[in-house]
């Protein structure tokens, strides 16, 4: 089976992009990770379905799979690199794209400077759907993991997100506590842990350790979930740079109900036909 895919990248964080529209594709888990793996492969934290959407108010269903294989609830950076490869590929000539995901509807905007502005949607904070055990809601919460107490704001922008403050985001055991906090019970789906150094009110840096993947370059729900846990503690205003190891997004969001807003570049990196086996 031969398949022609697009490598992207937001940021670094990079993929592999697949139109499931105009060729037939058929990927097992093994298949996934032997595209994603860096050596043997292509190479990309994660690779990205275009496919036919069955929904009345969307134009595309987008689907996003680890470098592990296992398909994830939401991706921002590939948010983003998906609204230009659609364009890219002919598949659409909106500048306004609704896409579905598997955990709801989504809108990206193409911006005439070449950026891409996604419309998130809300936050989610109850702890039962971000999934985390606690008793109630709360802008932070403390979990015993091994010999550390942890202090983190969780939230949901479509996964699971932990954000932990820190005072120097280049010093920080990013590896050591993000699986610490992946391998709790209390995050029955698993966690992408961020930590997140203030530098004032409108500018973050921020490391991502994500589920099926390790530390990446960027994560955009990442940075949006950084926000709104900084919003919620009193630390951020409404309109906040985040800068991250591969570059800066800008995330704006209102508080309550209202959704938030991620506008980032995008960049095609090179194009090509893989072939496996059957």
């Amino acid at each position: 089976m031969q398949i022609k895919f697009t490598k992207m990248h937001g940021l670094g964080n990079d993929f592999v992009m697949i139109d499931a529209i105009t060729q037939s594709i058929s990927l097992s888990t093994e298949k996934i990770r032997f595209i994603a793996n860096r050596h043997l492969g292509v190479g990309c934290d994660q690779l990205l379905l275009v496919e036919e959407s069955d929904a009345s108010n969307a134009d595309f269903r987008y689907r996003i799979f680890n470098a592990d294989g296992v398909e994830v609830e939401q991706c921002g950076n590939g948010a983003r690199c998906f609204a230009h490869f659609v364009q890219q590929e002919n598949l659409t000539n909106k500048t306004e794209i609704p896409v579905i995901t598997n955990t709801g509807r989504i809108v990206l905007q193409t911006e005439d400077n070449g950026m891409v502005t996604v419309n998130m949607g809300s936050p989610i904070l109850s702890p039962q759907e971000i999934p985390f055990s606690a008793p109630k809601q709360q802008p932070s919460y403390q979990l015993e993991v091994e010999d550390k107490t942890l202090t983190f704001g969780a939230i949901s922008m479509g996964n699971p997100h932990a954000v932990i403050v820190v005072t120097d985001v280049t010093n920080t055991s990013v590896k050591e506590i993000g699986k610490l906090l992946q391998q709790s019970k209390q995050f029955p789906k698993s966690v992408n842990v961020g930590f997140m150094q203030i530098i004032d009110k409108q500018h973050i840096k921020l490391r991502v350790f994500e589920r099926g993947v390790g530390e990446t370059q960027a994560c955009g729900t990442g940075a949006c979930a950084a926000v709104v846990a900084g919003r919620l503690q009193g630390l951020l205003d409404e309109k906040v740079a985040v800068k991250l190891l591969g570059g800066s997004l800008s995330i704006h969001w209102a508080g309550d109900k209202n959704p938030v807003m991620m506008t980032g570049p995008t960049c095609t990196v090179f194009k090509g036909i893989i072939s496996l086996r059957e």
